[in-house]
């Protein structure tokens, strides 16, 4: 049985119809990712698997159990986590009070306490700045909080949702570095990514989405030697 099963998913926005007849895997131990162009469904896929969109047809399975109708704490209680696009951090909050609220669902203090020097640990300049406002970080400082605190929940599946947009060129390195690591440790990750270069180069899969709708899939490397991947995404041919 695969950690995550979609099948079927359609979603709206009013009359927009943003994901339609929508079918994906994810297995446990994977980076899988999602590719496409601005506006084909990829966040709104994501909103859907952490409960900020209700879909109107379809099934969402996380490790055996429906996610339909479920509210977005209770979904993270479950294991999922979300780091969405634009980060989303509490910029009038210190970096150590937004990766407190990343444990939110969690009473076990002793473990957040050590999950939170683990963080800081992981991310060196957390530390330095734990006590800073979030809001005068950088954006690739704000970027590595975002992972942090949805870190700090222990999910079993993060989602990712643009973890390079607006970042330097070498920040956007560090940062999928991370996501690397972060896999190799056991976190099972769900890619949203404008950079499909990079994200076909640290994932193990990839779906291709196009107006809502899925329009390829396949090992990662199988998807970034694609003639119709490479130019429509990679710039190349």
């Amino acid at each position: 049985m695969s950690l995550l099963e979609v099948r079927g998913l359609d979603a709206h926005y009013g009359a927009i119809h943003a994901l339609q007849r929508v079918d994906l895997t994810v297995e446990k131990g994977e980076i899988v990712t999602l590719i496409g162009s601005n506006g084909a469904g990829k966040s709104s896929t994501l909103r859907v698997l952490s409960g900020l969109l209700r879909p109107t047809a379809g099934t969402v399975t996380f490790d055996g159990r429906s996610l339909i109708g479920l509210a977005p704490h209770a979904i993270v209680r479950l294991g999922i986590a979300h780091a969405p696009e634009g980060r989303g951090i509490f910029g009038t909050l210190t970096v150590k009070e937004n990766l407190e609220l990343g444990a939110y669902s969690r009473s076990d203090r002793a473990g957040i306490r050590a999950d939170i020097s683990r963080m800081m640990v992981r991310f060196p300049i957390l530390g330095e700045r734990a006590g800073q406002s979030a809001g005068t970080l950088s954006g690739g400082e704000q970027q590595m909080l975002a992972v942090g605190r949805a870190l700090m929940a222990r999910p079993k599946l993060l989602l990712l949702d643009e973890p390079s947009l607006g970042l330097a060129p070498q920040i956007v390195q560090t940062i999928f570095a991370i996501i690397r690591e972060i896999n190799q440790e056991g976190v099972t990750i769900l890619l949203v990514e404008q950079n499909a270069h990079m994200a076909l180069r640290v994932a193990h899969r990839g779906y291709v989405l196009e107006t809502g709708e899925i329009k390829m899939t396949d090992d990662a490397r199988v998807l970034a030697a694609s003639d119709e991947v490479r130019k429509a995404y990679l710039g190349i041919g």
